[in-house]
């Protein structure tokens, strides 16, 4: 199923190249022929190994006792394994190594091209992860289909050389990826590659407070929300039992404590035009980048194309 998905398989590609020769360069599912050779004690193995109470978070909300809960974990989580390993050794003995290289996959069968191009981005705990977030979302997104069109004042969306894009920005435990996924049709690929280096480029060199303000105010395509929408949109987020339960178990796996509201919001607001220059200087400024492509994409530029407009020459 997952192999129809082409977005999936790009990213699986990405991360793979980017991240060669470590866990993170592997994909969740690996190769067909694992999925068909499963067993039982496969599965068995794998929960006794990896599903350790060092390693696990037991979160509750709603009209619940602090006192009942713990009664109920020690009564009913009695047979976990105690392996003392955690998540923090394994990572720094197999640490993600970020890899500036390429993976092109040529298809004249499909109709569209569809590519990623990424640089090493900041882990969950990273100081720059909110600035990054914030840069995703002026990056933002755009799609051919939506109801704004070309109108939408996107420069892909108004030159019509894109079938949509999408900025990204994906954390984790010790590095991450920040980068531009996009579909084309094949005589527009050199034409949309230009746009997307020119603008994460740009970040480096020239950013106004306007560009921030209205990337922190105002909500964009594909589900990316800018700073004071994202506070909407993370409140929204957990509007359930479920969900803060969720939240509660994820940020104490990735950060180590819950993370109050009014700090999260205080960072978010504390991101101006000189921090988006900062972080585009640690992480885009002539750094290298990795690239996933599939489809008909001998217009594609090369990788040294795309490495030399990380910068640009100004004097």
């Amino acid at each position: 199923m997952v192999e129809g998905q082409v977005e999936e398989v790009i990213f699986d590609h990405l991360h793979a190249t980017a991240f060669q020769y470590t866990p993170l360069g592997r994909t969740i599912l690996g190769p067909a022929q694992n999925i068909k050779t499963i067993t039982k004690s496969h599965l068995q193995n794998y929960i006794s190994t990896h599903y350790t109470a060092p390693r696990m978070v037991i979160s509750a909300a709603g009209a619940v006792k602090h006192e009942d809960i713990v009664e109920l974990v020690k009564k009913l989580f009695t047979k976990l394994s105690t392996d003392p390993t955690t998540a923090s050794q394994l990572v720094a003995k197999e640490p993600a190594v970020f890899t500036g290289s390429e993976v092109r996959i040529i298809d004249d069968d499909v109709p569209l091209g569809q590519f990623a191009v990424a640089f090493n981005g900041a882990s969950w705990t990273d100081p720059d992860s909110i600035a990054l977030m914030v840069m995703q979302s002026m990056l933002g997104s755009w799609n051919k289909s939506s109801g704004s069109g070309k109108h939408s004042g996107q420069r892909v969306g108004i030159n019509e050389i894109a079938e949509s894009m999408m900025a990204f920005n994906t954390n984790y435990k010790d590095t991450g990826l920040f980068g531009v996924y996009a579909i084309a049709k094949p005589d527009c690929l050199d034409d949309l590659a230009y746009a997307i280096m020119y603008e994460m480029s740009k970040l480096s060199y020239r950013v106004s407070e306007a560009d921030v303000t209205r990337a922190r105010n105002q909500l964009v395509a594909s589900n990316l929300c800018t700073a004071g929408q994202l506070k909407s949109s993370l409140l929204l987020h957990i509007d359930g039992t479920s969900p803060v339960a969720e939240d509660i178990g994820r940020q104490l796996l990735t950060y180590g404590r819950r993370i109050p509201f009014a700090e999260l919001f205080a960072r978010i607001d504390a991101v101006d035009a000189s921090t988006i220059k900062r972080v585009a200087n640690r992480f885009i400024f002539d750094r290298d980048i990795a690239i996933a492509a599939m489809g008909p994409i001998q217009g594609l530029p090369d990788y040294n194309w795309f490495r030399r407009r990380t910068y640009w020459l100004r004097y």
